[in-house]
């Protein structure tokens, strides 16, 4: 009896533990960003721990009155002075620029309308931030919540700021930053650009020398230009909040681990630093059975199988011309099509294609009678195709989709199409390539062995971490101590410096004794003569 005890005691013991969960205050991102904060939202939740979520009133894509989450999550939605309209315009009219107008405007034009998007959003933002950290009754309520971490997605500003204000532990999950500038400038992660390509150049990391200048040449302004905008805009809230000289980097610096939403599957190899963690696919998972309508029309596909398209949450349409020339290639493949669309019916669409406002496309893509995938990049979309080992056809819209689907492209798993000029034979070509031709199914599924391919998935990772940091109240013994230095410290320009007086010295004195030397032996010569 005595040898049953002990175990049965123990298991007792750790069922108490793992009931005594944590509190998490998360401020998740907009569109694709908040699916994967839900995915690790939706583990916490599993493992007993409470999570409390931080949204304003005018989110564009998080519905806090949804039952289910509000079964899951605990919503604190605060009141912000503009409209959820407000905000879906500005992501609107950059996807509109950069889906038609940026392939002709003048790079004066492009760096114009950056600049003028990153006004418009930083206005809204800053108001935000406001919203949260003036309003006395919301931060009290935080305060008394005592939470024991904050989750962060730095699409949201200010939420760093929200954690110093509360002396919380930070956690930021990130998939990148333009020129990868706060990582690099916040994070102090390291990133070489003669073989680190910048944030969302489509480049490998074996660049030629112009894809090098290039690179390089990006480096330099988006530091400049995101430095600009930090020190003009928020930097000067941050100082107001804390009432001393602050900073973007100062607070985002804190983070004592970066959930980085990427993997070495398909990104480049680079020095790390230990409390970066990739955790790319992280809400990638097993198929869950069709509805029984999509299921039937899997089953009429018969041999030739089916073909999933979707360009993602954020694209509602594209043209009527563009959606035309989609249609008729869709048309003229053997497969059956799902069509994830919103927009008006397409005057080409034929009898194989089935258009829907909404698809599980991750239980789409996880079923075998699907043969290929028509994407615009997106990660979330492109890493369900690696899990799954779905062969993809691409075409980018906007961000780092270009970026994405080059990388698939350059390992043999996808081919690449320009939305602009693509023609219907064109992409019936690709698909009937991707389809037929046995190496892009191998090297899809030779990817898709190396995604899975890891000690922990890429969800209990990211969730290890979040529980770390909680167990043991920080993870500062992972950050590196560059944080403490400033910027001549930093890249050693003092010691450089330093250096550079000593050896000046010590080759002035040593021409200065030379000097002596060579006058003392003239002058001993001079008396000799005498």
């Amino acid at each position: 009896m005595k040898q049953f005890l002990l175990p049965s005691v123990l298991i007792v013991l750790l069922g108490v533990g793992v009931a005594s969960g944590g509190h998490v205050l998360v401020f998740p991102g907009e569109y694709s960003h908040w699916l994967n904060m839900r995915s690790i939202m939706d583990e916490l939740v599993r493992r007993n721990h409470s999570v409390t979520v931080l949204v304003s009133d005018a989110s564009p894509s998080i519905n806090y009155n949804d039952t289910r989450d509000a079964a899951k999550f605990n919503f604190i939605v605060f009141k912000v002075p503009f409209s959820r309209a407000e905000y879906h315009a500005i992501t609107e009219d950059f996807i509109h620029f950069s889906l038609y107008e940026s392939a002709h405007a003048s790079i004066f034009t492009k760096l114009n309308v950056i600049r003028y998007w990153f006004q418009r959003s930083s206005k809204l933002g800053m108001l935000q931030c406001d919203a949260m950290l003036k309003n006395q009754e919301l931060m009290a309520t935080l305060r008394d919540a005592r939470f024991d971490v904050v989750l962060l997605d730095p699409m949201i500003m200010c939420g760093d700021l929200v954690a110093d204000v509360l002396d919380l532990p930070l956690i930021i999950s990130l998939r990148f930053s333009f020129g990868n500038v706060i990582e690099r400038h916040c994070g102090h992660a390291i990133a070489p650009p003669s073989y680190v390509p910048s944030a969302p150049l489509p480049y490998s990391d074996n660049m030629t020398f112009m894809e090098r200048v290039v690179n390089v040449v990006t480096y330099m302004l988006t530091s400049a230009m995101t430095e600009w905008f930090w020190s003009t805009t928020l930097d000067k809230h941050y100082s107001e909040i804390k009432g001393r000289p602050s900073s973007v980097c100062e607070s985002l610096g804190r983070a004592d681990i970066w959930l980085i939403r990427t993997f070495w599957d398909i990104e480049t190899p680079r020095p790390i630093l230990p409390n970066f963690k990739y955790v790319g696919g992280l809400h990638c998972k097993p198929g869950k059975p069709l509805p029984d309508d999509l299921e039937a029309f899997y089953h009429s596909s018969g041999d030739a199988g089916v073909v999933v398209v979707s360009f993602g949450s954020m694209v509602a349409n594209l043209t009527a011309e563009r959606t035309d020339v989609i249609a008729a290639a869709l048309g003229r493949i053997p497969q059956k099509v799902i069509w994830r669309y919103k927009g008006a019916k397409p005057k080409t669409l034929a009898a194989n294609t089935k258009i829907l406002d909404w698809i599980p496309q991750n239980d789409l893509l996880a079923d075998p009678q699907t043969r290929a995938f028509v994407t615009h990049g997106g990660t979330n979309g492109l890493y369900e195709a690696v899990y799954h080992a779905v062969p993809l056809v691409g075409v980018p819209l906007f961000g780092d989709q270009p970026d994405n689907l080059a990388r698939l492209s350059r390992r043999g798993a996808a081919i690449v199409l320009d939305i602009q000029t693509m023609t219907s034979d064109e992409l019936t070509e690709a698909l009937d390539a991707v389809i037929n031709q046995p190496s892009y199914k191998a090297s899809m599924q030779h990817l898709s062995t190396v995604h899975r391919d890891r000690p922990l998935s890429a969800l209990d990772t990211a969730v290890f971490w979040v529980e770390f940091v909680m167990r043991n109240g920080d993870a500062n013994h992972l950050r590196p101590s560059s944080h403490d230095l400033n910027l001549f410290q930093y890249h050693s320009l003092d010691v450089i410096g330093f250096l550079l007086v000593v050896i000046v010295m010590s080759i002035a004195l040593c021409w200065s004794a030379i000097k002596c030397v060579c006058q003392s032996c003239r002058r001993t010569r001079r008396e000799k003569t005498d």
